[in-house]
């Protein structure tokens, strides 16, 4: 398959554009069925040839080619109407009938505060002209609403709050949130472009949208939420969040407080948080990539926290220098596995009250994972020539006023 990426040097059609190339090169095995075989990427700076070429040999035409910051109204009409008659023209004058995709706005549906809006008027009329082409052709038309764009390399202080706010919270700048309580739907890039393939592969979702106040099945629209309909009119990307400017705010001050909480973000697949995230770290600077961490060190070696989590404990790094012991306590109901990385060491447990010792010996040439038993008594000792090197996990960040580690030896 050839496909035509227009708008290709834009937001959104960067990351297309680089997802394809993964896909064509057989570096990402996800789309076993979606065999791509040339990918052609126009933008402003391309010409009619380069059109004309592109469009006599397309499979699949995805436009992402408008304009939404204009100088002035007109360009509107000009970026999003004109463009698109352009591009269906040329297609047209080479019999090519392919599925072509629209990237169009909520805003089209003049719903609500869209009612005035002159770019969702063009983005209007362009989508009627896209469903009169279909008519005349008979090609497949796609035709994407889409909400509030947002994703790793959106373009800050631009058209994306979202993008504004995680630049400026990674270069220690001020924000303005006028009404924390404001929502907004986002759809990162990700999601939109699984959304897109799903299109390439012949099966996009398809919907309606209903009538503002119109009620269906007891669900009451408000003219820019779309009804999922098999044999709807347009397609939409399944996945989409809905959350307040306030909400994202917090969230931005959390993920600033990483390099001193050590705490690490939500990562549950799909989570909002876990996006945002990825977002906000694509804006930080050289000098905030790399921060210190706090090395506890004495004679004995050191030892580092690594990561806290806010329901799955922490990961620290333990240096123990030959001949040395750390450890000889127990827990009551806090759990650590000791993972040997580096060096040879000899762990020991002993279940409190009783005499028996459970022993293992360790080796970073053989990487294993040893449980420390609640109730236990636990030790490891460095018996190599060389520093002993132990990564240790445990369920609950380490609380100083419950800190749940009581001294006792083991023998």
């Amino acid at each position: 398959m050839n496909i035509l990426v227009t708008g290709a040097k834009g937001f959104l059609g960067t990351n297309l554009v680089n997802y394809l190339h993964t896909l064509a090169d057989g570096r990402n095995k996800t789309r076993p069925n979606l065999q791509i075989d040339e990918i052609y990427e126009y933008d402003r700076n391309n010409t009619q040839e380069d059109l004309d070429e592109f469009s006599s040999k397309a499979d699949f035409v995805v436009n992402l080619a408008g304009v939404n910051r204009p100088k002035d109204v007109s360009e509107f009409k000009e970026g999003n109407f004109g463009f698109a008659s352009t591009l269906l023209s040329t297609l047209k004058k080479h019999g090519n009938t392919c599925p072509v995709m629209l990237s169009s706005s909520v805003q089209a549906t003049l719903a609500g505060r869209f009612g005035t809006s002159e770019y969702g008027i063009s983005k209007r009329d362009g989508e009627e002209l896209f469903f009169k082409y279909g008519e005349e052709t008979g090609a497949k038309v796609y035709v994407y609403r889409f909400p509030n764009l947002v994703g790793v390399g959106v373009r800050p202080n631009y058209n994306s709050a979202v993008g504004t706010f995680c630049y400026n919270y990674a270069h220690d700048l001020p924000i303005t949130v006028n009404d924390p309580s404001v929502c907004m739907e986002l759809l990162f890039a990700g999601d939109l472009i699984e959304e897109l393939l799903n299109a390439m592969e012949g099966h996009p979702h398809r919907c309606e949208y209903p009538k503002s106040g119109e009620v269906i099945d007891g669900v009451t629209y408000d003219g820019v939420t779309p009804m999922q309909s098999e044999g709807g009119r347009y397609c939409y990307a399944p996945v989409t969040h809905k959350i307040t400017l306030g909400e994202i705010v917090e969230l931005l001050d959390k993920f600033k407080q990483h390099s001193s909480t050590l705490m690490v973000p939500d990562m549950t697949p799909g989570s909002f948080e876990k996006k945002l995230y990825s977002m906000y770290l694509s804006y930080l600077p050289k000098e905030k990539t790399i921060f210190d961490l706090k090395m506890n060190v004495d004679e004995r070696g050191s030892f580092t926290e690594l990561v806290h989590t806010e329901n799955a404990g922490q990961v620290s790094v333990n240096v123990c220098r030959p001949g040395i012991t750390k450890g000889m306590h127990w827990h009551v109901t806090k759990t650590e596995e000791f993972i040997v990385v580096s060096g040879k060491g000899k762990i020991r447990e002993r279940r409190i009250g009783s005499d028996e010792i459970e022993e293992y010996i360790v080796d970073g040439s053989k990487i294993q994972s040893v449980i420390m038993k609640p109730g236990f008594t636990h030790e490891i000792t460095n018996i190599g020539d060389t520093d002993l090197v132990t990564i240790m996990t445990c369920n609950e960040v380490f609380d100083k006023e419950h800190p749940d580690t009581f001294f006792e030896k083991i023998d």
